[in-house]
C-alpha cells in the first residue's frame, strides 16, 4: 500500500524507480527472494538510494509458529539487503527500511520521541532486531534510516466503519499514505536524518477523537465500540500490542530537520485520502 503511493511521488520528483521483485525480473526490475536468501547482487550496483517497504502479511493471531515466521521474514529481508548493499562496488548513499511504532512500549500520556526507551515484548524486539540488522549497512558508509511507521491512512481500509477501541483514551498515532511518500522523498535528500525516525503526524489523537473525526468525514455514525476484554479474546496479545497500547509519538527528528507536513490535521488527511482513493 505504501509503495503504491511512494513510487509515483518519487517519479514525479525526477527519480528513476527500479523495483525489487520476487518473480523473474524484467525491464526496470531486480530479482530477490528474501525467504530463500537470494538476490541479484550485480543488479544492486549503482543506485543512489534503496527503500525497503517489504513485509509479509501478518496472521490474525500471533501463535508461536506465526511469530517465528514473522521474525524470520523480517530479519532475512533486512539482512539480505543490508549485507549485499554493503558489498557493492558502487554503494547507495542511503538505505531506508520499514520498522514500526510497536518498538515503543505503551506509555500513557508520555510523549515519545526517537530518543525514548524501546519496549521488550514480541513486537518491540521484532522491530529492534530488524533495525539492528539493517544498520549493518552503515558500516560500509551507507546512511541507514529506519521508519518507525504508525497506522497508515489510505487505500480501501480507509472506508471501513470503525468504533472506539477499549476505553478510547489511548493515543493512536497515524500518518497519511501520501504524507508518508513525501517523508520518504524528504529523507532521501536530507543527509542529517540518520537512524530511527518517527514518520507520524504531529497531531496524534486519542482513539475516541480519531473515531469521531473519521466518522464525521465519512458522514456516518461510529461503528460499535469493542471492549478490551473482547479484543483480547479474539486476537490475544496482538490486542495490547497494536490496538490498546497508548503511544503519544512525536515526529521530533523530522521537525528538527525542517520537514513541513502537508496534512498535519486528521480531517484534512482523511479527506485527501478519500479523494485520491476514488
Amino acid at each position: 500500500m505504501i509503495g503504491s503511493a511512494a513510487v509515483p511521488y518519487l517519479a514525479s520528483q525526477g527519480h528513476e524507480i527500479i523495483r525489487l521483485v520476487r518473480h523473474e525480473a524484467g525491464a526496470g526490475e531486480v530479482f530477490w527472494d528474501p525467504d530463500g536468501g537470494k538476490i541479484d547482487s550485480v543488479g544492486l550496483e549503482g543506485f543512489d538510494g534503496v527503500i525497503n517497504l517489504a513485509t509479509m502479511q501478518w496472521p490474525g493471531r500471533w501463535t508461536t509458529s506465526a511469530k517465528q515466521k514473522i521474525r524470520a521474514n523480517r530479519l532475512a529481508t533486512n539482512s539480505l539487503l543490508a549485507e549485499n548493499l554493503a558489498k557493492c562496488h558502487k554503494k547507495p548513499n542511503i538505505l531506508i527500511c520499514s520498522s514500526g511504532m510497536g518498538i515503543y512500549p505503551s506509555s500513557g500520556d508520555q510523549v515519545i520521541t526517537e530518543d525514548s526507551a524501546i519496549g521488550s515484548d514480541f513486537l518491540a524486539t521484532l522491530q529492534r532486531d530488524g533495525e539492528a540488522v539493517a544498520m549493518k549497512a552503515s558500516g560500509a558508509g551507507i546512511r541507514v534510516v529506519n521508519l518507525r511507521t504508525p497506522a497508515v491512512l489510505g487505500g480501501e481500509a480507509i472506508r471501513r466503519n470503525i468504533g472506539r477501541i477499549g476505553d478510547g483514551r489511548q493515543w493512536s498515532p497515524w500518518i497519511s499514505r501520501d504524507e508518508l511518500a513525501s517523508i520518504i522523498g524528504y529523507v532521501l535528500n536530507t543527509e542529517t536524518i540518520i537512524g530511527p525516525l518517527n514518520p507520524v503526524s504531529p497531531n496524534t489523537l486519542r482513539n475516541s477523537e480519531y473515531t469521531e473525526t473519521a466518522s464525521r468525514v465519512m458522514g456516518r455514525k461510529p461503528g460499535a465500540s469493542i471492549p478490551a476484554f473482547l479484543l483480547r479474546l479474539m486476537i490475544g496479545e496482538m490486542a495490547d500490542a497494536l490496538l490498546l497500547a497508548s503511544r503519544r509519538i512525536d515526529p521530533k527528528k523530522l521537525l528538527d530537520n525542517g520537514y513541513q507536513f502537508r496534512f498535519p490535521a486528521l480531517e484534512d488527511a482523511l479527506r485527501h485520502e478519500v479523494a485520491v482513493s476514488g
